[in-house]
């Protein structure tokens, strides 16, 4: 499964309820329209100054007349407009809304730069054409780019649509011989045709909208950021609508996971309801916490948890390195109090690795472990199994490197599974090294049933209590009668080995303070 690690704060804006009366535009497609907004502007200069180097170069080489000083003005001054414009849109730190206001008036005094070259800018008379000027294709253009209401966008294309004949007027004034008033308004009315026109695209830019709304909302939540994808979906932070209480939105597409048929994907779906009714049941502190879960009637599987704050523990070793083992003791005897709730419950995690443990900030508590993914987890009574979340009949399922030996050969499970993939994980704490390592997930399984591990004391770069030392090699043991017989009891042997030192929530603070800065401040870790 993948996961993903935001390294810094983002602000996203939030879009509308679903079903509510405005218009505006959901923050992912607005923000999608403005950069097609940039490109826009950039067309707009590269046009502007083609037509200044034709009237510059090309035209006293063919008609053998300058061009009127006027009308280099009015180029001159459009592409420099066109390239503010861009440059706007492209880097300005202003929220998308705004930057769709400025739009607007770009819109318009472009359609005033082309009014006034086609208008003013001749010296004596304005000739009268039967030909669309070119603000028709401005108010066309912008109106399917510019993402403003239809309103908005009519208002604009009239104002647009009006440049003309108010150029016409100018031209008048300077004595220029123009059309008669009703010749000029039969001249441009193709203009105000378009400027109804222009509305269309944006009545269908609002439907888009208000369907990509309803698709976002997953029951009290609505969709905000895209955070990651995984081989099992997308996870989403969300925000409730009521509660104003953010959470990561986990969306799960059976097609996304291999079914192949209509049946498939039901049985998909009915894992991962299970998985999230076996989490919900679930009240250890040191449990991922589920806000809700249900279907989408285009059969997409959600669920609301909670958005945390921190690291998990596969990144944390891989970055910094082998932990002490006073570190290591803290994070285990907090895991196990998530595990033996499940095991009392009757549930059997079967996937615990350091992917799938956080440790997190909460409140003023650092180094507060959340155990994650209950997504293969099985019932421990014999009555109950026929619920299990295996993933397909006769399939073996887990993480290689982790797998118990009665995993691997599908046998009797139990929570001492747990208690071996425990001992993997805190093998893996204390050395920064798997248990068994091997190119191919059979190698791995064959080492895991017949190789005995090397003591973790004799790989670690710390030193590690023998009496930690002899509990991992007790969690690793092949036959299950072998170990630790319970949870407890493992939570209990880590409260007697003997250590130079504790570890404390002071010393977590100091060490999220020096090594985690940015991500004990504001970063957001989800899975996917």
């Amino acid at each position: 499964m993948a996961r993903l690690l935001a390294p810094q704060c983002r602000t996203t804006a939030s879009s509308p309820v679903a079903g509510g009366t405005s218009n505006r535009l959901p923050a992912a497609l607005l923000t999608e329209q403005v950069r097609r907004l940039a490109v826009c502007a950039a067309v707009g200069a590269g046009l502007w100054t083609f037509g200044l180097v034709m009237d510059v170069l090309a035209r006293p080489l063919t008609l053998g007349t300058p061009v009127p000083a006027r009308q280099v003005l009015i180029e001159v001054l459009s592409i420099a407009l066109s390239l503010a414009m861009f440059l706007y849109v492209r880097y300005a730190p202003h929220a998308a809304r705004t930057k769709v206001d400025v739009a607007l008036g770009y819109y318009v005094l472009n359609a005033v730069g082309v009014a006034l070259l086609n208008n003013w800018a001749h010296p004596t008379s304005v000739p009268l054409s039967t030909l669309l000027t070119w603000n028709a294709v401005v108010i066309l253009v912008s109106g399917m780019i510019i993402p403003a209401t239809p309103m908005r966008i009519l208002v604009a294309s009239l104002v647009a649509a009006s440049t003309d004949p108010i150029a016409v007027w100018l031209a008048h004034l300077r004595g220029a011989s123009v059309p008669s008033g009703l010749g000029t308004m039969v001249l441009f009315m193709p203009n105000y045709a378009l400027a109804a026109v222009a509305v269309l695209p944006s009545h269908v830019l609002q439907r888009v909208g208000r369907s990509l709304e309803q698709a976002q909302q997953m029951g009290s939540y609505h969709l905000v950021e895209l955070l990651g994808r995984g081989g099992m979906g997308e996870v989403w932070k969300a925000r409730h609508q009521l509660l104003a209480r953010t959470a990561a939105v986990k969306l799960v597409r059976p097609e996304l996971m291999g079914a192949r048929t209509p049946e498939e994907g039901e049985n998909l779906i009915r894992r991962f309801r299970r998985e999230a009714e076996a989490t919900a049941a679930l009240n250890s502190p040191h449990t991922i916490r589920l806000y809700d879960f249900g279907v989408t009637e285009e059969r997409t599987f959600y669920y609301a948890m909670e958005l945390l704050v921190g690291q998990d523990l596969d990144s944390l070793v891989r970055a910094n390195g082998p932990l002490p083992a006073e570190r290591v003791v803290y994070l285990l005897a907090q895991i196990c109090h998530s595990l033996a709730e499940a095991h009392a419950h009757g549930l059997v995690h079967r996937d615990i690795t350091p992917r799938n443990i956080y440790a997190c900030r909460m409140g003023l508590d650092d180094d507060f472990v959340k155990v994650l993914d209950f997504g293969l987890v099985s019932y421990s009574d014999p009555a109950s199994v026929g619920h299990s979340l295996m993933t397909a009949a006769h399939s073996t399922t887990g993480t290689p490197a982790f797998m118990a030996p009665e995993v691997i050969l599908e046998g009797a499970v139990d929570a001492r599974a747990d208690i071996y993939a425990l001992g993997c994980v805190a093998y893996f704490l204390l050395t920064g090294e798997l248990v068994f390592e091997a190119d191919t997930p059979m190698k791995m399984f064959v080492q895991h049933l017949q190789a005995e591990p090397i003591p973790p004391s004799m790989r670690g770069e710390l030193p590690i209590p023998a009496a930690l030392d002899a509990l991992v090699l007790a969690c690793l043991a092949k036959d299950p009668l072998a170990r630790p017989q319970s949870i407890a009891a493992v939570r209990q042997q880590l409260e007697v080995v003997p250590l130079t030192s504790a570890w404390t929530n002071a010393a977590a603070r100091r060490w999220w303070e020096t090594h985690l800065v940015d991500l004990g401040s504001c970063a957001e870790v989800v899975k996917a």
